[in-house]
């Protein structure tokens, strides 16, 4: 059994999650990112179910709930600020999550964690990218951006739901596998201090015609707020080229004026951001996670969306998985460069990584791309909007939790993550 040598391409939550547990087992990682630095930017993520049994196993509780979000659960309100229901955030260590989870955490706070808990094992480089990968029965060729290459037994794709890796995994005929769900999203935070007695509570607001809102509270001078819409005849939101900020900003403005609430303040704290980000919110959908030495983790290989609630659960318990059957059938130990690790067994590694992960993400995306249209499904008339009021009301004064079981994907029916007992000794709480 010999030391593999594991390219990881991309340096977001799944590619750092991976080299974590790669270079703890002794294997030789390298990680590549193509921005200039780690990015450690984004608005809240949390944990649910098998994903904070994963941050447990790392060893890495303490350090996760010293940077979390201290949010107290989630309210629903009207137009007129009116509030129809209240779920508090699940403390109990039992049973499934609420809307809020007791796992909740910046983006950038948990891919520095990740990253910091790593860095002295896995090598690191910034500002570069594959240009190549040309695959042998002993290694795969990597040439990269700098004109360099370099051979290596695994190389595994974390650059999430644009993936260049998972297309040169790929045939070159091979359909998209990036299913759009019907709705755009922006993600923002505006400066505003907290007021008196507003606490750290998400709020949401669901407005007519597929238009909704929440706003969350991270930090007592500045909260975070994400528009999400079904553009419906807005053709300028739709016709917005990806990443031209100026235009997606306002062609939300436009979507999302005279919504109610507090659409007006939002809308200008929208025109002022500096941390804007416009999502078309889908699904990565494939028959297949690897190819020979390609493998792929994370948003690039099944991402479920942000309709799910579940994207870095899914990421965190992939790399896990990943990680734990590369050691079952692949192994460690010698550190001679010149050894190579045959085909066949990262074959087999990377087939059971699929036959384990597989029914977890069966579920967690089941429905989502049963028709044409996703955001279809949510009532977006005054009549239909009231119903989704008065249910969450209901649900809120008997403390029943269906409508998170509905929306969210935590629930996954008896899957249980596996035990990779060489992955847990000597794994102590940092």
């Amino acid at each position: 059994m010999t030391q593999l040598r594991v390219l990881i391409c991309g340096a977001g939550i799944a590619g750092n999650a991976l080299a974590f547990w790669l270079s703890k087992l002794g294997h030789s990682t390298t990680v590549i990112e193509h921005f200039p630095s780690l990015r450690a930017t984004g608005l809240q993520v949390d944990l649910r179910g098998p994903g904070i049994q994963v941050m447990q196993r790392m060893g890495l509780e303490t350090a996760f709930r010293a940077r979390s979000v201290p949010e107290q659960g989630l309210q629903l309100v009207d137009r007129k600020g009116r509030r129809w229901g209240y779920f508090p955030a699940n403390r109990s260590g039992k049973g499934l999550q609420s809307f809020t989870t007791d796992f909740e955490i910046m983006r950038g706070d948990l891919c520095r964690l990740l990253h910091d808990a790593t860095k002295d094992r896995a090598k690191y480089v910034f500002g570069q990218y594959v240009r190549r990968i040309e695959q042998t029965d002993d290694f795969a060729e990597v040439l990269f951006s700098d004109g360099s290459k370099e051979r290596f037994d695994l190389v595994v794709g974390a650059d999430g739901q644009g993936s260049r890796t998972r297309k040169m995994m790929l045939n070159a005929d091979a359909a998209d596998p990036f299913h759009p769900l019907g709705a755009y999203a922006g993600y923002f935070t505006i400066d505003q201090e907290l007021q008196e007695g507003e606490g750290y509570n998400a709020t949401a607001f669901i407005a007519t015609q597929g238009r909704g809102i929440m706003t969350r509270r991270h930090d007592p001078s500045k909260f975070q707020a994400y528009l999400f819409c079904n553009p419906g005849s807005s053709d300028r939101l739709k016709l917005a080229s990806k990443g031209d900020t100026d235009e997606e900003k306002q062609a939300l403005a436009e979507v999302f004026h005279g919504a109610g609430w507090q659409t007006e303040q939002i809308l200008k704290g929208l025109a002022r951001s500096d941390d804007f980000y416009c999502e078309r919110i889908g699904t990565v959908q494939l028959d297949h996670w690897s190819r020979a030495r390609i493998a792929l983790v994370g948003d690039a290989a099944y991402c479920p969306s942000a309709m799910t609630g579940m994207g870095t659960t899914c990421g965190i318990v992939g790399a896990y998985i990943l990680a734990g059957e590369i050691e079952k059938f692949c192994g460690r130990g010698s550190k001679d460069a010149d050894v190579t690790v045959s085909k066949d067994s990262i074959t087999t590694a990377l087939k059971s990584y699929e036959q384990k992960l597989r029914p977890f993400m069966d579920q967690v995306q089941k429905g989502l791309t049963d028709d044409q249209n996703y955001m279809d499904k949510f009532p977006s008339s005054s009549f239909g909007i009231a119903f989704i009021y008065a249910i969450f009301g209901i649900a809120s004064f008997f403390r029943l939790d269906f409508i998170a079981r509905w929306i969210l994907r935590e629930d996954i029916k008896g899957w249980e993550l596996p035990k990779y007992q060489e992955m847990l000794i000597n794994v102590l709480d940092t």
